[in-house]
């Protein structure tokens, strides 16, 4: 039996960092390792903090009655509790384990909120740059994505996003500190896109509500202020995930959260409790839900992702290739210095130097580089950004 004509044509537009990914693999095969500066995928860099282990130890070796047996689709009620009371220190809000779900991930928790709601053709706002799976997630709950463009600083444009709200939009993907780019919303931009949703609401007669997928919650750097967008948004869903602060990717650990001051917060939350189920999830990992539930106030260590930052930041800026410093997670998404970005990636290969097209994030012109790798690979790749920078100097590259 063929594919799905839309699987087929997901498939061939596929995800430029897996197919970078894949690239590097070959590159390092032929140059030797030593020889191969990969920054296409965004894989925490490090083990788990010492204080996950030993509580993965313990649980190994003396594990609770049931600890592998179904529970309720929502998760631990004593997992859910302790998200809960993080949730409601952080942000003052009355959260309750009711309000929340642990999920299989960010991914499992955005795919959730929106097949709770969506109906087919509801439309979802997706900001550009993007995560590159956001169009197929919206797509997954018979959604149409509805892709709108950030400012040249990556900041929210809210007069475009505000013109391209119609009465069938249901939901927006908000992503703060973003991936690709690392932008951090201010708080002020955050107060008027909820007085941009609220008229809408009052327009059309149903809420918007913002999906806010916040893997990158904790990666913030020195100086820069986050707050959590449930603070200034109304009808909010949190969607986490222990991958980047745990420095758990594989093991696909996180939760939604339904702001007890949305629309109809327990009815939401109803609904993806019966969504979790029926997507297949049917719960979040038993074993992970435990081990994590003692963590949720651990700060991350971004200090290694700072360093690196600051190293690219300065090799970029000599090899003239501009770029917005990030003010957290670990991406860089600088502009292309040649008006074919692709013949730039070309470019940086040749100097081994592995990074991801921009238009796989839904802008065109840029480049993405992840940083969440070793300190050691980084001050080894600066000769190379320092070559490539001289060839784009004297022209000797294509574009």
């Amino acid at each position: 039996m063929p594919a799905a004509p839309e699987i087929r044509e997901a498939i061939r537009a596929g995800s430029w960092i897996r197919k970078m990914f894949e690239e590097g693999a070959a590159l390092k095969a032929a140059r030797g390792a030593g020889n191969v500066f990969d920054f296409t995928l965004g894989n925490p860099y490090g083990d788990p903090p010492e204080p996950l282990a030993g509580e993965l130890a313990r649980l190994a070796a003396d594990p609770p009655p049931g600890l592998h047996r179904y529970m309720p689709n929502a998760g631990f009620p004593e997992v859910r509790r302790a998200v809960a009371d993080s949730l409601a220190r952080a942000t003052g809000l009355p959260f309750t384990a009711d309000h929340v779900v642990m999920s299989v991930g960010a991914a499992g928790a955005i795919n959730v909120a929106l097949r709770a709601l969506l109906s087919p053709g509801d439309e979802v706002v997706v900001l550009a740059p993007f995560f590159v799976e956001y169009l197929f997630y919206a797509r997954n709950a018979g959604g149409v994505p509805v892709v709108v463009d950030t400012d040249p600083r990556f900041q929210l444009d809210l007069a475009a996003l505000e013109r391209a709200m119609t009465p069938r939009t249901r939901a927006i993907l908000l992503n703060t500190p973003n991936n690709p780019t690392g932008a951090v919303y201010p708080s002020g931009d955050l107060d008027a896109l909820d007085r941009v949703l609220a008229a809408a609401e009052a327009r059309f007669g149903a809420p918007v509500y913002v999906i806010s997928d916040e893997p990158y919650r904790k990666v913030v750097f020195e100086g820069v202020e986050f707050v959590q967008p449930v603070t200034r948004i109304r009808n909010t869903v949190v969607a986490y995930s222990h991958s980047k602060d745990l420095n758990l990717p594989g093991e696909r650990i996180g939760y939604l959260a339904v702001s007890p001051r949305a629309a109809d917060p327990g009815e939401v939350a109803e609904a993806c409790v019966f969504c979790n189920r029926v997507l297949g999830f049917v719960n979040a990992p038993a074993l992970f839900q435990l081990a994590v539930a003692k963590f949720q106030d651990l700060p991350a260590d971004v200090s290694v992702y700072q360093a690196n930052r600051d190293v690219l930041l300065a090799a970029l800026g000599r090899a003239g290739i501009e770029v917005v410093p990030p003010g957290g997670a670990f991406y860089l998404f600088p502009r292309s210095p040649l008006p074919d970005e692709m013949a730039f990636v070309a470019a940086a290969r040749e100097e081994g130097i592995l990074v991801v097209p921009g238009s796989g994030f839904g802008r065109s012109g840029h480049f993405r580089l992840a940083y969440c790798v070793s300190p050691e690979m980084v001050r080894r790749s600066v000769p190379a950004w320092e070559r490539l920078g001289a060839r784009l100097a004297g022209k000797g590259v294509n574009g």
